[in-house]
């Protein structure tokens, strides 16, 4: 007969063992890379792949390094900004989540720019943004508008960039958005109408508290999301020499492209190493504060 003690072990035992393919998998491919660019952070790598170590001297580099501090502001600039994209998925998603003709159709359309590959969506935007033949300045010259070189001109590159990036995730926010509103159950709408309350006020008073667990979620992915922007900023204004070629080039810098100059194109791996340690330490302390903040307006039902 089984004694309890030893049923607990048996139970205990096999649950690791299904937990160990998840847990060897975010060991080596997830806590190995960050330990080892960690101890990366701390050397100094010669041109032919060696490194030796360097102490804290790639971070004192990086505290005075006006790069890194640009980089710094475009990159929350960005984040900030890119933020916008949650009011307008709320918003989009209460208008697709009635029943009306067609609403699977504009769903799609809302979803497509999600499942397009970033590099193919950065190719389309540059050729739009094309201050010469773009279409967005030949939709301009129709009207009498002279359009300036939008991401080649510091005012509007950044801009430029946020609409992007909004026009990108507000899809997969919808989604999540559009997922939590029909959690919500009808019957708080049915009280609200019967004591009168009409949409918009059912919408103030009953879908934007019971959606706020959806909407801290989505704050929270958007926001660790744009922290490392990278891949738009490539396909638009390249890297290296010919990134600084160009004139917007300040407004464009992102942390993570600064990251990628560094260890890949100038070879100082051991400071691109300590700028990315650096984001996942700015990555972490904004994510414990926004789960810090979220207690004063997130209500769980």
């Amino acid at each position: 007969m089984t004694t309890p003690r030893k049923h607990r072990v048996t139970e205990a035992l096999w649950g690791y063992a299904f937990i160990a393919p998840t847990a060897l998998g975010l060991g080596l491919f997830y806590l190995w890379p960050v330990l080892q660019t960690a101890y990366f952070s701390f050397t100094e790598w010669g041109a032919f792949g060696g490194h030796t170590f360097s102490g804290l001297d790639n971070y004192e580099r990086l505290v005075h390094d006006p790069e890194m501090g640009r980089a710094l502001v475009n990159t929350f600039a960005y984040t900030l900004l890119g933020l916008l994209s949650i009011p307008l998925a709320i918003v989009f998603a209460a208008l697709l989540n009635r029943k009306m003709r067609g609403v699977s159709v504009y769903r799609t359309f809302f979803f497509l720019p999600v499942v397009t590959m970033p590099v193919a969506v950065a190719m389309v935007w540059r050729w739009l943004y094309n201050g010469d033949y773009g279409l967005i300045n030949y939709g301009l010259s129709l009207v009498g508008v002279d359009g300036p070189n939008w991401v080649a001109d510091p005012d509007t590159a950044l801009y430029a960039l946020v609409v992007i990036g909004v026009w990108s995730s507000v899809g997969y926010n919808l989604i999540i958005f559009l997922a939590g509103m029909q959690a919500i159950p009808a019957d708080y709408y049915e009280a609200a109408a019967l004591d009168g309350a009409g949409a918009f006020r059912q919408f103030f008073r009953i879908t934007l508290p019971l959606l706020s667990p959806t909407a801290f979620f989505v704050s929270v992915v958007s926001v660790i999301g744009s922290l490392q922007l990278f891949d738009l900023v490539y396909v638009i204004s390249g890297s290296g020499a010919a990134a600084r070629a160009n004139p917007a080039f300040p407004r464009l810098q992102t942390v993570v492209q600064l990251f990628y100059d560094r260890a890949f194109v100038t070879n100082d791996r051991g400071y691109g190493a300590a700028i990315v340690m650096a984001l996942l330490l700015i990555i972490v302390v904004l994510t414990a504060i926004q789960f810090r903040l979220q207690k004063r307006w997130v209500h769980y039902a």
